[in-house]
């Protein structure tokens, strides 16, 4: 049981240090359209690559089919959730910027200042609608037609899906500052139409 226990602390270790090596790689010489995508990526690449050196020595390793695909099971879901919580959160976290300005500012800030921070140089400084426009471009939720953007019929379903999701499964007593809320459940619920965002030319649903 303890060599067992060792061999998954070693074959953790290994992969981590493919999957590093791996991304520094990726990040530097090669072009990225999408963080998330990229870093997801790089952590199948170094789960296929650790198989592989698995594979070449499966003669000296005293595991089972079932143990070895518990180990690619398990280091898997550490790609995933670094892929996650790592370099794409750190890329669009609210909460870093948030941290961040702060520092920016020798360690202190206007409270009153926040709102036009985000407004003003949180967008451009990030490159949020660029980015974010990017993002949905490559995912295949979003079309550009001209000047115009538009929902493809993947967009659409994720819509459903995250309208669903806000509504029914999110927290309805949420702390906003010093007070608890649902706003967030239907943050689009008090919000009318804006003419002036409309396109000319409403497009037809894509496929």
């Amino acid at each position: 049981m303890q060599n067992k226990f060792i061999l998954l602390t070693l074959s953790i270790f290994i992969y981590l240090v493919i999957l590093l090596a791996i991304y520094l790689v990726h990040i530097n010489f090669f072009e990225v359209q999408v963080i998330l995508y990229s870093a997801l990526l790089d952590s199948l690449v170094a789960l296929i690559i650790f198989a592989l050196i698995g594979l070449s020595l499966k003669n000296k390793i005293n595991l089972n089919f079932f143990e070895s695909i518990l180990i690619i099971l398990f280091l898997s879901l550490i790609g995933y959730s670094l892929s996650i919580s790592l370099p794409t959160v750190i890329d669009r976290s609210l909460s870093f910027y948030f941290l961040e300005k702060i520092k920016q500012h020798n360690g202190a800030i206007e409270k009153a200042s926040m709102r036009d921070i985000f407004t003003n140089d949180y967008v451009d400084e990030y490159k949020l609608v660029e980015i974010r426009i990017t993002e949905q471009l490559e995912s295949g939720t979003i079309q550009l037609d001209g000047s115009c953007i538009s929902l493809t019929k993947r967009g659409y379903l994720i819509v459903k899906f995250s309208n669903f999701f806000r509504k029914n499964l999110l927290a309805n007593k949420r702390l906003i500052l010093d007070e608890y809320s649902n706003h967030l459940t239907d943050p689009l619920g008090n919000s009318s139409v804006n003419i002036e965002y409309l396109c000319q030319n409403t497009p037809k649903k894509s496929s």
